[in-house]
């Protein structure tokens, strides 16, 4: 589990974003803290580290750009993501040169919160687990949501969302396992064909790892596992 902080002074927007964080799987909400210094004490705890903080910027006497200064001067690694009422171009320059990972401007939909921590969640992830990159894998990690990325998420003709769905449930709840086509397509309770189409389209956009299992006789098997480093790319697909 990644930790997320909230730091906002509105409790009823605090209650909110710690719900909406408790709907993302893989992250959870470890505090909430209404001011600055409040926010600093829980940065110094040790036993649970902070992942991400979620910073508002207009907090009553105080303004979360101190926060977010005073971690980037004291060279503390914390990613932040900004969510605040603050559109005017100086306090989005700012934080951007701050190098936040994104920001999220008063009101908004959930589905932009869930983009937003999504993509968070699978750059750290990423960054973690692999320690060479092609240009299209950078491309992929520092743009997000580019025209290929959209692409990748667009489905083929012929596959659902709803079958889709039900694929990617049934792996993220077996993150270890490799399986072939057959071996899924019973567990899930589809036909062979269709699910080896979907299988090649996860592994077309990298989500699944591919083998081949030669036997001494008949054709090869196909066999599939995720790869641990798009685990938060296939939750989307949940």
């Amino acid at each position: 589990m990644m930790n997320v902080l909230v730091v906002d002074d509105d409790a009823m927007v605090a209650e909110l974003n710690r719900c909406y964080i408790g709907q993302i799987p893989g992250l959870t909400c470890c505090g909430t803290a209404s001011t600055l210094q409040q926010a600093k004490e829980r940065l110094q705890q040790t036993d649970s580290p902070v992942d991400l903080i979620l910073l508002d910027i207009y907090m009553q006497q105080e303004n979360g750009l101190d926060l977010l200064a005073e971690l980037r001067h004291s060279r503390h690694h914390v990613d932040v993501i900004i969510i605040s009422s603050a559109a005017d171009a100086a306090s989005i320059k700012t934080s951007l040169n701050y190098g936040v990972a994104d920001y999220l401007i008063k009101p908004f939909q959930f589905s932009r919160f869930e983009e937003a921590l999504t993509h968070w969640q699978q750059k750290r992830s990423q960054m973690e687990n692999q320690h060479y990159y092609q240009q299209a894998e950078l491309d992929r990690l520092l743009h997000g949501n580019t025209t290929e990325g959209n692409k990748e998420r667009r489905l083929p003709k012929g596959l659902t969302p709803q079958t889709l769905r039900t694929l990617c449930q049934w792996i993220d709840a077996h993150p270890e396992s490799e399986f072939s086509t057959d071996e899924l397509a019973c567990e899930v309770n589809i036909s062979r064909v269709s699910c080896r189409k979907y299988l090649i389209w996860l592994a077309e956009i990298k989500i699944l790892f591919t083998t081949i299992q030669y036997g001494a006789t008949g054709r090869p098997v196909y066999r599939y596992r995720l790869q641990p480093e798009y685990h938060s790319l296939l939750r989307h697909y949940c």
